[in-house]
């Protein structure tokens, strides 16, 4: 049995996981993500960041509407997840009237992935496992270094906060009990493919900090 055979072998929230370490390691230990999260990346940082993140959310939202009929897609949607709205308020605070958009090829790419994904859903539930499990998990750590960094006593980082969803750990619990019940009905050939968009996200993840990472010396506190 070779190592990709090994790992959707597994329930496919474990195989997501698992298969994608290396990539999803990668992504997070980029130059820009570890200074914000050593509290060292200045308001302008975080905007260009979030305005990045904007345009993602909006493919993800936008892909997700579009595909609520799939039996697959549906068993994980839920409105409680969604950011984008949390995102725009956000905004208010960082860039006020300022343009909503970003020159940023590395988000475009990121997007234009996940529209793609509308026409096959499994490769849909990549993407919304890599965003939302990962907002629900690292980035509440990110939420508080921002609080502590920048004193904000809960304005500006709404994307962080889930007031629908006021225990993380059973809700992902039951997600990825929801996922491994897709994987148990998409196979192990479904379940691979799956594995390899993960890997694709956190590449996408990781061109989009190094492209912020480019700009360090100006985003710098």
């Amino acid at each position: 049995m070779t190592v990709v055979d090994q790992v959707v072998a597994r329930p496919l929230s474990l195989a997501m996981k698992e298969g994608s370490q290396a990539e999803h390691t990668a992504a997070e230990n980029s130059g820009f993500m570890s200074e914000l999260l050593g509290g060292r990346v200045n308001e302008q940082g975080y905007a260009d960041y979030l305005l990045r993140l904007r345009a993602v959310y909006e493919a993800l939202e936008t892909t997700g509407r579009e595909l609520a009929g799939n039996a697959a897609v549906a068993a994980v949607l839920d409105p409680a997840l969604e950011r984008l709205a949390a995102i725009e308020t956000d905004l208010d605070h960082w860039v006020g009237n300022g343009p909503r958009t970003v020159d940023s090829p590395a988000a475009m790419a990121y997007r234009e992935r996940i529209l793609a994904s509308a026409s096959d859903p499994a490769l849909f539930l990549a993407h919304h496992y890599t965003r939302y499990l990962g907002d629900l998990s690292g980035g509440q750590a990110i939420g508080r270094i921002l609080e502590r960094t920048f004193g904000l006593d809960g304005v500006g980082v709404s994307f962080y906060a889930f007031p629908e969803i006021p225990k993380p750990k059973p809700y992902k619990d039951d997600y990825r009990a929801a996922l491994d019940t897709i994987g148990d009905q998409i196979g192990e050939a479904g379940k691979a493919r799956v594995v390899d968009e993960v890997k694709v996200t956190f590449g996408l993840n990781q061109r989009l900090f190094e492209e912020l990472s480019a700009n360090l010396a100006s985003y710098r506190r």
